[in-house]
């Protein structure tokens, strides 16, 4: 396996590399979910690479950024498993050289990134859309491979490469759920027995709603059964 720390190296192996190129950028500590990316990367490029980097510019003051998951072996020997070849992984002095207080940023569309996660998040979303031109810039692939588990983030990311006019074309992943119907993802581990437990049932209900809707029922009239 092909392990780059270095923009050099990336960029010349890429400069010698012939077909498509596709990108599956991650933060690392991956599950199943992360997996069929890289497969159904695979299946559209003759190329896969998988980034590896917990990017701090996304996480906010108060958040998990010092106890995020990080798990570099093991994600390379899953990696390896799974048939990819090549990994980039950089450290914050290769992607922030001059640190992250003085630096530019890229300023995600605020119609799609002050709701949701973005309204209880502030700044995620600029972190996000920073460090993804980096890498695209870096790497120059012709396919980026994104989940729709984050579906906000997805929006995003196509908006903004479509507002900036980069040739880059998005290859959404369908989410990926463990068997009890919870989605597959690193801060799972964060979860108590109990609350893993509990978890399953966000997605249960869910999807109970969306089949009462579908059969007819109401919004006030779901709100007003204790929905």
């Amino acid at each position: 396996m092909a392990i780059f720390k270095d923009i050099a190296g990336l960029r010349q192996w890429r400069q010698n590399l012939r077909g498509t190129l596709a990108l599956v950028p991650t933060m690392g500590n991956l599950h199943d979910g992360h997996l069929a990316l890289v497969k159904l990367a695979a299946t559209r490029a003759e190329q896969v690479l998988v980034s590896i980097y917990v990017n701090p510019l996304q996480f906010g003051p108060q958040e998990d950024f010092a106890n995020y998951p990080r798990t570099l072996d093991q994600d390379l020997q899953r990696l390896q498993e799974a048939g990819c070849q090549t990994v980039f992984t950089p450290d914050d002095g290769l992607m922030y050289p001059r640190g992250r207080q003085d630096i530019s940023v890229v300023m995600p569309p605020r119609s799609l990134s002050t709701v949701l996660c973005g309204a209880s998040r502030p700044g995620h979303f600029v972190g996000v859309c920073t460090v993804l031109n980096k890498l695209l810039h870096m790497a120059s692939p012709e396919i980026l491979v994104l989940g729709e588990k984050d579906y906000q983030q997805l929006r995003i990311v196509q908006q903004m490469l479509s507002d900036l006019n980069l040739n880059v074309q998005v290859l959404p992943g369908p989410l990926q759920r463990e068997p009890d119907g919870l989605a597959y993802s690193s801060r799972n581990t964060f979860l108590s027995l109990a609350e893993r437990q509990v978890a399953p049932l966000l997605a249960a209900t869910l999807f109970d709603l969306a089949r009462r809707r579908i059969s007819g029922a109401d919004v006030p009239g779901l709100a007003a059964a204790g929905w």
